[in-house]
């Protein structure tokens, strides 16, 4: 079911001209409105995204629709696209929420941290899961994240990614990863699979300095390669008809060509180490 909007926090930064609202599940969502200036494809491309990152365990902020009434619009006119110096409301209806980690006036969350920090990020293993889904996704933005300190334990996102920490680790608090924005998969609002070395990289190589070879993009890589046609088919069964307005078949048709890549995805990968102008896995052997 939808949550409703209530009450405007702020404006985001970003293309998409984002908004982080509170809504009445007491949870607050950066939203992406309907009629962004990137494209109302945007959302569908960041709702399959989730539900395709819950299924790999990567962790990545949870989704919700998020509905916007037009009583919340005429209560809050500061909600609204800005293009260049004209201002435009949301439409009222369904709109994507990325849920933000806690109370916004308590958790401090950061899209940058310094090294000797970025080093020590509990789930900073699933970096390579999220380039093994961007290659396959063709994401032709570069990777976005944020970090937010927590107690390990009650990240479930954590939980599902962290498969080699100890039992021991999770008592503790620590920095963690959530991997996000993911509007410009499927070449965003053009729903093509073009491919590039350097799309989907983290800007901060040296998240990949262990990398060694394939074997290092695992479990991630298993799970795209026999990815389920069912969780396909329940993320697009899941896309609000006003999302699509007449897209229903390039949407079928762009899903078909994701299924056909999930086996390119190794090879994908190995041409980042071969052919990328600086390659980002320097201890590739």
């Amino acid at each position: 079911m939808p949550v409703n909007a209530r009450r405007l926090i702020r404006k985001m930064r970003g293309g998409a001209q984002a908004h982080l609202l509170e809504c009445d599940d007491g949870n607050c969502y950066v939203v992406k409105f309907r009629n962004n200036p990137q494209h109302r494809r945007i959302l569908v491309n960041e709702w399959i995204s989730s539900v395709f990152l819950d299924y790999l365990r990567i962790s990545s902020p949870s989704a919700a629709i998020v509905s916007i009434s037009p009583e919340f619009l005429g209560a809050n006119p500061e909600v609204h696209i800005q293009l260049g110096s004209q201002k435009t409301p949301p439409t009222d209806g369904w709109h994507f929420g990325s849920r933000f980690p806690g109370d916004p006036s308590r958790v401090a969350v950061y899209d940058f941290l310094p090294d000797v920090l970025l080093r020590k990020v509990a789930n900073a293993r699933e970096f390579l899961g999220i380039f093994a889904f961007d290659k396959w996704m063709a994401n032709v933005d570069a990777r976005q994240a944020i970090f937010f300190r927590a107690r390990l334990r009650e990240q479930i996102g954590f939980h599902r990614g962290g498969e080699d920490g100890e039992e021991s680790e999770l008592g503790r608090t620590g920095f963690i990863a959530a991997m996000m924005d993911n509007g410009y998969v499927f070449d965003g609002p053009r729903w093509s699979f073009p491919d590039s070395p350097l799309q989907g990289l983290y800007h901060r190589t040296m998240i990949y300095d262990a990398v060694s070879g394939l074997d290092d993009f695992q479990p991630w890589l298993d799970r795209i390669t026999y990815f389920p046609d069912e969780v396909i088919d329940e993320a697009w069964k899941q896309i609000p008809p006003p999302w699509l307005n007449g897209d229903s078949d390039a949407l079928t048709s762009m899903l078909e060509g994701l299924q056909r890549r999930r086996k390119r995805v190794p090879e994908l990968i190995r041409e980042v180490a071969r052919r990328a102008r600086v390659n980002p896995f320097p201890g590739w052997t």
